[in-house]
């Protein structure tokens, strides 16, 4: 199975099964010489972990990781930093029932007929766990973009139909993780909370957008042709599970627009700095960044998994019935948050390195 890897020089390589012994990362490039918050990196899985609150998933893992190598006396060595999160609360006979059966929706069909095995077990390499390993990485690449300014901030902006209708500037999104749903308007946090239960309650579940906003990135990141900045933050976005769509900047809204609207005027401001009186190029143009905020927007679909009755097939072709058992979250995108932010962060840092020493001063 090829594909696990990504990044050029802050590469990442990740491991595991949703209800094998273990999940895992390997971070090859990382500079030598950073010093590592190991608290942070908790603190950004226990975003991502399942069981936190009541409208997402109650499986329970405390997702303690373990760094295994490319660490010493608390900084980074410049050899590769391996590190895993063992799985505490694998049920796998909750999919015992699916052994034959292809969830719709699911990766099941597909991995199926691609290898000719699967893992059935909660979609094995293709449950959201994996998830888990990309935040550890993305952790220490937010800390690398600390020492150079740079914030990547990811908040809820929708659940269904209920839409946050502020924009990020007028927004504080120091109080995103001030609820369970990661909004940081409370009164639109309370009704997407209320809408998510409800969707619960039915056996259903319900989608929505993460938007996503980076401040202080400087000029100049990114390549002209195929390795576009916001090439590289779609791909990065798109292959987040459950994941359907990706628009940076003005986005689908800016096909709305004549160029005459549309187009960043560049202007200096007080500092005597180059800058664009509007930015709907999002902070990127010509795949590079201007130093403007990078700002983009992540659709994540309806969960796939429905505590309903729903017709599929097994692997015979035979018509049968499933109805999903366990513990699923209704809505991803609470816990989503931080797989956007970390997803974000390994790109900049990619893109930074490219164009520096790569060793931390």
């Amino acid at each position: 199975m090829a594909g696990n890897s990504f990044g050029e020089i802050f590469r990442i390589t990740t491991f595991g099964e949703s209800h094998g012994a273990a999940i895992g990362v390997v971070i090859d490039g990382c500079p030598a010489g950073l010093e590592l918050d190991l608290n942070f990196i908790q603190h950004e899985l226990d975003r991502r972990k399942p069981g936190q609150s009541a409208i997402t998933t109650q499986r329970k893992e405390s997702d303690t990781f373990e760094i295994l190598s490319g660490i010493f006396e608390g900084k980074t060595i410049g050899s590769p930093i391996a590190a895993i999160i063992k799985n505490e609360d694998h049920k796998p006979e909750d999919y015992t029932h699916l052994k034959e059966a292809y969830r719709p929706s699911h990766a099941d069909f597909t991995y199926q007929a691609k290898y000719g095995i699967r893992d059935y077990r909660g979609g094995g390499r293709s449950s959201a766990r994996e998830t888990a390993a990309r935040v550890i990485a993305g952790a220490i690449a937010k800390q690398l973009l600390t020492k150079e300014g740079i914030e990547v901030a990811a908040y809820v902006s929708s659940v269904g139909t209920i839409q946050l209708e502020k924009n990020y500037q007028q927004l504080d999104l120091t109080k995103t993780d001030s609820n369970i749903v990661r909004c940081p308007d409370e009164q639109t946090a309370d009704k997407m909370i209320a809408h998510i239960q409800d969707v619960r309650a039915k056996g259903d579940t319900v989608g929505g957008i993460i938007t996503c906003v980076i401040k202080n990135c400087p000029v100049g990141l990114g390549e002209p042709v195929f390795d576009k900045l916001h090439a590289d933050l779609g791909k990065a976005m798109l292959s987040i599970n459950a994941v359907h769509g990706f628009e940076y900047g003005s986005g689908f809204a800016g096909t709305r627009k004549f160029g005459s609207e549309h187009n960043d005027e560049f202007t200096q401001n007080a500092e005597k700095k180059i800058v664009t009186k509007t930015n709907n190029s999002g902070g990127i143009q010509g795949g590079i960044s201007n130093g403007m905020d990078i700002y983009f927007n992540v659709a994540f679909k309806p969960v796939a998994t429905l505590m309903q009755s729903q017709n599929t097939v097994n692997a015979e072709g035979e018509e049968v019935e499933i109805k999903g058992k366990g513990r699923h979250d209704p809505c991803v995108v609470p816990r989503a948050v931080p797989i956007v932010e970390a997803m974000a962060a390994l790109v900049l840092v990619d893109h930074l390195l490219r164009t520096k020493i790569a060793k931390v001063q």
